[in-house]
């Protein structure tokens, strides 16, 4: 296994940002920019995902917190970080956070729950929707026109590999299917209620979670901030990035080193 990182920086804190399925550490970029002044920023890509190791062997839950744990212990200079994820990414920082607790300072979740089954057919459904693109594109344009211009699908084409024959995602379709199908799998509520970070909680206004899910990681696990930001859908990093990125560092400057210990 090879795991591709950005790291950029320089402060007291350490962040961590860690990006959903299919996505990479690139299209976290505008955050961490808006973090490196005051903060060391570490952004890696998953295993399956961007210049990581395309095709891993293992693509279970505690893989990619392993994962994390190794970079934060290589990269952090031993401290605890701040951890935010987006989707799958977040779905990895909760149990990063919960199998490795003294890594973690703060946990973010945006647009990320416990996981488990969103319906049987789900993994398939988004792993035929991947294979059924039409690689290798042309160029950008072709992908546009295929993609759509969403903001998500801006960073999926600023993001392709150029190869001789054309424009490739940084993933197979296959194994973003076979990633999913672990999340789906189980829902991960003792992880949930284990957690002693502080944790801030972001969704979209038209979002993937749902109400009945917030509403029970709200009333169960640790202390918790929840905030809807309008006019957002579950990539809240590229809808409303300003949005996101004051929340975000709100919750770094107001949740402190003291509030963390008091909850261990």
């Amino acid at each position: 296994m090879t795991l591709s990182c950005l790291v950029g920086g320089t402060g007291p804190d350490v962040v961590v940002l860690l990006h959903g399925l299919a996505g990479s550490a690139r299209e976290m970029l505008p955050t961490a920019a808006a973090l490196v002044d005051e903060h060391l920023v570490i952004v890696p890509d998953l295993r399956g995902h961007g210049r990581s190791t395309r095709r891993p062997a293992d693509l279970s839950r505690r893989a990619y917190a392993d994962d994390v744990a190794a970079v934060i212990g290589q990269l952090s200079g031993g401290q605890a970080v701040t951890l935010a994820g987006q989707s799958m990414g977040g779905h990895t920082a909760l149990l990063t956070a919960a199998w490795h607790p003294d890594l973690v300072r703060r946990l973010v979740l945006l647009e990320a729950g416990v996981g488990g089954p969103p319906g049987a057919d789900y993994p398939a459904r988004l792993g035929d929707w991947f294979a059924s693109w039409p690689v290798p594109f042309p160029d950008a344009a072709a992908a546009a026109d295929f993609l759509g211009g969403t903001p998500i699908a801006a960073a999926w084409i600023s993001d392709l590999e150029q190869r001789a024959d054309g424009l490739w995602p940084r993933f197979d379709a296959d194994i973003m299917r076979a990633a999913i199908t672990e999340v789906a799998a189980t829902a991960r509520w003792a992880e949930w209620e284990s957690l002693t970070a502080p944790v801030l909680l972001v969704t979209g206004e038209r979002g993937l979670i749902d109400e009945p899910e917030v509403q029970r990681m709200l009333a169960s696990g640790p202390e918790v901030t929840h905030t809807i930001v309008a006019d957002a859908g579950h990539d809240v990093h590229l809808d409303q990035p300003h949005a996101w990125v004051r929340l975000l560092k709100d919750f770094i400057r107001d949740v402190g080193w003291s509030a963390w210990r008091a909850l261990d």
